[in-house]
């Protein structure tokens, strides 16, 4: 027996709820790996970027950045999959590249070693969240796997 649905379903139904979530998993593995260097290791989470003041990396700072990155990348996933053919694969390329473009910071700036790898640590949990979801929630991959299933029938 066939159901019928009235709703209305697009594409992307369920792709805000993966991403939101997805953003708040980034925020929190971000902050986990601040809360282990901090009170595990005792680091001391002070950088000079660039030579200059020494500044605290804290934990609303953590928290703030990452969310901030992981609102930025979902809005610009959401403009390239309107806009581009391959969206979620531009997307991916752009997001893995602002990802090491990220490290550089860790790995240039004046810290102890526990730091730069707290500060790295930081950097690829946020990604290792924010990328696979945001690319399973893809539109793109989405009508893919709609078009696929409707080749198989």
């Amino acid at each position: 027996m066939r159901s019928t649905s009235t709703s209305k379903t697009t594409p992307h139904t369920g792709a805000g709820r993966v991403r939101g979530l997805a953003v708040l998993g980034a925020v929190a593995a971000a902050v986990f790996v601040w809360l282990v260097a901090d009170l595990l290791f005792d680091a001391d989470l002070i950088v000079r970027p660039g030579g200059g003041e020494p500044q605290r990396v804290g934990v609303i700072a953590v928290a703030a950045v990452s969310l901030i990155v992981s609102l930025l990348g979902w809005a610009l996933l959401v403009v390239l999959e309107r806009r581009a053919a391959r969206g979620a694969k531009v997307w991916t390329v752009f997001a893995v590249s602002v990802l090491l473009l990220s490290l550089v910071g860790p790995f240039t700036s004046e810290a102890e070693a526990l730091t730069k790898a707290a500060l790295i640590g930081m950097h690829l949990v946020v990604a290792a969240v924010v990328i696979p979801a945001f690319l399973y929630s893809s539109t793109t991959r989405q009508q893919t796997a709609e078009r696929l299933a409707g080749d198989a029938k």
